[in-house]
């Protein structure tokens, strides 16, 4: 597969290049940066030299996918013509996310240039619709809260067993923010510090709610969803409160075995997705495309507690795209994905 990464120079557009370079049938043919153009990647980023890729304004050369490291609204503008001409994309921006335009121009602040294609666009998340991103010629990969907190309720709510009201208490590594500057990501800010932020609201809240609604008919969740920046570089935290509904288990120790079995089944073929015995660590996600999820219920309470852990950069972002992408060409979901976390 000829493969063009789109901003290589951000984040998630420097992990795709580390992940895609050891794929066995990827070859990556063009990588735009918007501030490097003109530069070898290596003097970019010299971790990234035995590429030998140069940094061109756009992609010219011809591809079979094309994926997208811009930010939100600028990667659609980008993406459209790719689509068009019947390029397969993976956005890993959220600009293919949300199916209603106004909704997407009520958090994104933007009206959207393409709102057919909001339509048309799959939601990548790989483990709960694997046949539709098969069949997509788009694919918008979810944001990384998204990612956990999805993955941490979706077998209880496609079951019907908790209600509506939900609670995701979240943290996350700095690099989320990108590596653009702001004086909320200096690291005497971050350093020794934990804050919450985007209390009014985050643009992945929408992303949430919209996918919990399409997981069972009639289930209209609130969701109370508030993330925090932690002083580390890589990692997200999830914890997923929910009531369990009425005649959910017999009893709250009924419960905590009954949900430690549902998830098992229900991730038993997800090479990604893991059940564990024990409240997971971000380290043990460093660098690979895992999702660790431990699920209990608290008996005082009757009250189900989930945790997720991720990196926010591999199955939050440039892994899963990866993902997406093995399925979209029809290779095991896993190709090029098998990395152990890197520890300590």
């Amino acid at each position: 597969m000829k493969i063009g990464i789109i901003n290589v120079t951000g984040y998630a557009g420097i992990e795709l290049a580390r992940i895609l370079h050891r794929h066995p049938e990827a070859d990556i043919v063009g990588v735009t940066g918007r501030s490097a153009a003109g530069e070898e990647l290596g003097d970019a980023l010299p971790h990234l030299a035995r590429l030998g890729l140069r940094i061109e304004p756009e992609i010219t050369r011809s591809v079979d996918v094309v994926f997208s490291a811009l930010p939100q609204v600028a990667s659609a503008e980008v993406c459209i013509p790719f689509v068009r001409d019947g390029v397969k994309v993976v956005d890993i921006s959220a600009d293919f996310r949300l199916h209603d335009p106004a909704v997407y121009a009520e958090w994104y602040g933007a009206k959207h240039p393409a709102p057919d294609l909001l339509e048309t666009a799959v939601y990548g998340l790989t483990e709960l619709d694997r046949d539709g991103i098969a069949a997509a010629p788009l694919v918008a990969n979810p944001g990384c809260y998204a990612t956990a907190a999805l993955l941490a309720l979706a077998p209880v709510v496609r079951e019907g067993l908790v209600s509506e009201r939900l609670i995701v208490d979240t943290k996350s590594g700095v690099s989320g923010a990108g590596r653009g500057l702001s004086m909320g990501t200096h690291f005497s800010e971050v350093n020794e510090n934990v804050f919450a932020y985007a209390v009014d609201g985050h643009r992945h809240l929408p992303e949430i709610t919209q996918e919990l609604r399409r997981m069972r008919a009639g289930f209209e969740p609130s969701v109370t969803f508030q993330p925090h920046l932690i002083p580390m570089t890589r990692g997200i935290l999830d914890t997923v409160y929910a009531e369990l509904a009425d005649g959910a288990f017999a009893s709250a120790e009924a419960a905590r075995d009954g949900v430690r079995e549902l998830y098992a089944g229900f991730y038993a073929d997800a090479p990604f997705v893991h059940v564990v015995d024990a409240p997971p660590q971000t380290k043990q996600t460093w660098g690979n495309n895992d999702c660790l999820i431990h699920p209990t219920v608290d008996v005082r309470t009757g009250r189900l507690v989930v945790f997720a852990v991720l990196d926010n950069l591999v199955k939050g972002g440039a892994g899963q795209a990866v993902q997406n992408m093995n399925l979209m060409f029809g290779l095991p979901e896993s190709t090029g994905l098998e990395q152990l976390a890197i520890y300590p």
